[in-house]
């Protein structure tokens, strides 16, 4: 029985990390057809974004299962708990991804605003956030969450960054105000995807030692401390 047990949680963490590679081909799609203005990439995102809902579902009864069969004892209960809330957080960080892509055939449309590096800066550190916060949570790594955690200032501070160039072109030039506007609307989704990210981080705290620092800005300063 405890065999069959650790069988079906190996599965549940490869699951939790083909779902995690296919939000990160997502987010990069979604920046290629805002930067390279690639069409080409739109209809992709759509397409995974109907296999990460359904592996959303799949996921979801597997910790049923687990839960339900086996009554796994408390370290691994909070584990299975931790990656039911980790599983929503997925979905919804893949979810900003095609929030991207939706205003990308919006710029599609009109000519480009200008060269624009931030937004890849956002999306590779975004990226890199899903991927790190999915391997501390399978591995319980703390330290590596922990990193994570660190990495959501820089993002913070790059979008801060994309309002004010934005905010000078539209003063200097009205007419690219609604490009300028989709830009702002894009370094936003791609915040909230560290978000996401940062939530998966902070789970694996709180399964590893049992922490919950959500809601607690003191002892996030603890943790965050290099």
């Amino acid at each position: 029985m405890k065999r069959h047990f650790d069988e079906q949680l190996q599965g549940l963490k490869s699951h939790l990390m083909k779902m995690s590679a296919l939000a990160e081909v997502m987010i990069a799609d979604a920046v290629k057809s805002v930067v390279e203005r690639d069409e080409h990439a739109v209809q992709p995102v759509y397409e995974r974004e109907e296999l990460v809902n359904h592996m959303q579902i799949e996921i979801d009864e597997i910790c049923l299962t687990l839960t339900a069969l086996h009554q796994p004892a408390a370290g691994d209960l909070r584990f299975i708990i931790g990656a039911v809330k980790t599983n929503s957080d997925l979905e919804r960080l893949a979810d900003e991804a095609v929030n991207i892509v939706q205003k990308a055939e919006h710029l599609l449309k009109m000519p480009q605003l200008k060269p624009f590096e931030i937004i890849p800066d956002m999306a590779a550190i975004a990226r890199g956030m899903v991927r790190d916060s999915l391997r501390a949570f399978v591995n319980q790594n703390v330290e590596l969450a922990r990193e994570v955690l660190l990495r959501d200032d820089r993002l913070d501070s790059l979008k801060e960054k994309v309002a004010e160039v934005m905010s000078v072109c539209m003063t200097q030039d009205p007419s690219s105000i609604s490009r300028a506007l989709d830009l702002l609307l894009i370094s936003r989704y791609l915040e909230r995807i560290g978000d996401h990210a940062t939530n998966i981080a902070e789970i694996t705290i709180f399964v590893v030692d049992g922490l919950d620092i959500r809601h607690h800005a003191d002892q996030k300063r603890l943790v965050r401390r290099p």
